[in-house]
């Protein structure tokens, strides 16, 4: 049951494991529970059986991805998570990430960047790596899916680190900035280059040759210029 958990039938016994939502959506009577951790409850026969605890660590590179990103300029970092408030604020603290949205279904998730989107000036950007996460991948100005994630998220991002590491993304952006600097660089200097030969054409001072060899020596110089992009 997607969003819930799992109803299943074991021997002459029904099993029902979850989140807290899909005991109550079967009607089994339950107290809810404090400690941190994800949660998976499980019911035997209509019975509250107990609980199987999940805990979650950061990546060891999160907190410094988050610092390198605000470093860049991104002004608004939210952590959006279908794990209940009690997992997930522990982890969102220890990235420095102020802003959590937390036990939320896959469409919520995706109306949750709609708002988002909606009171945002500039691009939006997501990161996820699973299949919970392909819709928001897909809706974001660009979304970012990690190598090692769910094949559904690779196949809907714009963008896949081929590692699991969090920082490469403040990276792929700093790259990306670098590789349209020099990509305007290019563009002006070859329109530059072509306008004043055609003036000079006009004019009747630059020959045809004089020209075929400035556009030639634009095309190796803007090929030189592009090389800086592997540095």
């Amino acid at each position: 049951m997607a969003g819930y958990g799992i109803v299943a039938t074991v021997g002459e016994r029904r099993i029902v494991a979850g989140n807290d939502r899909i005991l109550h959506r079967e009607g089994v009577p339950h107290s809810s529970c404090g400690a941190e951790g994800t949660t998976v409850k499980v019911a035997v026969d209509g019975r509250h059986a107990g609980n199987i605890r999940i805990g979650d660590e950061p990546k060891a590179d999160s907190a410094a991805a988050v610092k390198a990103l605000a470093a860049l300029g991104v002004k608004r970092a939210v952590m959006l998570t279908g794990d209940d408030e009690l997992a997930a604020r522990p982890v969102a603290e220890a990235l420095g990430i102020a802003e959590l949205r937390a036990g939320l279904l896959p469409g919520d998730k995706l109306s949750a960047l709609e708002e988002i989107m909606a009171g945002s000036t500039g691009a939006t950007l997501f990161v996820g790596d699973g299949i919970n996460d392909s819709p928001v991948l897909a809706r974001a100005d660009v979304g970012v899916a990690m190598g090692a994630g769910a094949d559904a998220a690779i196949e809907v991002a714009d963008v896949v680190l081929m590692t699991d590491e969090p920082s490469r993304v403040a990276e792929a952006i700093s790259r990306a900035r670098r590789t349209r600097r020099i990509v305007h660089e290019n563009i002006v200097f070859a329109l530059g280059i072509k306008l004043a030969f055609l003036a000079l054409g006009a004019a009747g001072v630059a020959v045809m040759w004089e020209a075929v060899i400035a556009d030639v020596g634009v095309a190796l110089l803007a090929t030189l210029n592009s090389t800086r992009a592997m540095r």
